[in-house]
């Protein structure tokens, strides 16, 4: 079970309940992301049985949200529809990632996923999105 902590109620809200630990370590990345898209902080806990009673696993690291502006749009610039598919190519490689595995990414790691999504089209972008499924042994 995932618990994220509301700040404005001061209270621990249950995010995703499963007897399987992937998908609740899956929500877990996609409830930060949003919650980080937001501007929100945060606060997550991880908890699931263990000899018999509940016991709180490691969660990932708590990191604040990092401030993103949008510069206004100069002549020469890419299109609404160019932003849109560049926002797309990088949402399938996040929920690649979030798939391998990997949920609580660092800054590195998003300018890395930005680097990947300007350098690459979509179908490469799907290619290696299918390869970290593979790698995570989903299909």
């Amino acid at each position: 079970m995932a618990m994220f902590h509301r700040p404005a109620t001061d209270s621990w809200q249950a995010a995703a309940e499963s007897p399987h630990r992937a998908p609740v370590l899956h929500a877990v990345g996609e409830m930060t992301q949003t919650l980080r898209a937001r501007g929100e902080e945060a606060t997550v806990a991880v908890w699931g049985p263990k000899d018999g009673a509940w016991h709180r696993y490691d969660a990932p690291a708590r990191q604040g949200a990092a401030p993103r502006t949008s510069p206004a749009a100069a002549p020469g610039e890419p299109t609404v529809l160019a932003q849109r598919m560049t926002g797309r190519r990088h949402q399938v490689l996040l929920a690649a990632l979030n798939t391998a595995g990997l949920y609580d990414l660092t800054p590195e790691d998003d300018t890395a996923v930005r680097a990947l999504v300007d350098g690459l089209d979509e179908a490469a972008v799907r290619r290696v999105a299918h390869w970290l499924a593979t790698a995570a042994g989903t299909r």
